[in-house]
């Protein structure tokens, strides 16, 4: 896929698995992420039932919810950019990653990312550096 340039300082990400980390670091407090979960299950069912109800133009509620809730969440809480700007295609599959792992009730690991990227970062990335 290449790499991709943003985030924190400018950073160049090369692989997705390079990116997870600071995207996880971008949902830190776990009433983000939990509203990212809620907004797009939310716009999940919202669609479903468009489509249960043969209205398949009810299908784009679906982003609209789901990002709604999430750039809220954002705004509200986090009081910074939604990585989505940034890194859409990326941001989105690093959205329904971390859903998944909350489903698996791994949202302990999620913190665990998100303070160890914080400790990168400042640290200025001289982890393991004399």
């Amino acid at each position: 896929m290449g790499s991709q340039r943003g985030g924190a300082g400018g950073r160049e990400y090369h692989s997705f698995d390079d990116y997870f980390p600071y995207y996880v670091s971008q949902h830190s407090r776990p009433a983000t992420r939990w509203l990212h979960f809620a907004g797009t299950h939310l716009g999940a069912i919202a669609a479903t039932a468009a489509l249960v109800k043969r209205r398949p133009v009810g299908v784009l509620v679906l982003p609209l919810i789901s990002y709604g809730v999430a750039w809220g969440s954002h705004l509200a809480i986090e009081k910074n950019r939604p990585a989505t700007f940034g890194h859409p295609l990326w941001s989105l599959r690093g959205d329904l990653r971390m859903i998944t792992m909350m489903w698996q009730g791994r949202d302990d690991e999620l913190a665990r990312i998100v303070r160890d990227q914080g400790a990168i970062v400042l640290d200025g990335g001289d982890r393991g550096k004399p």
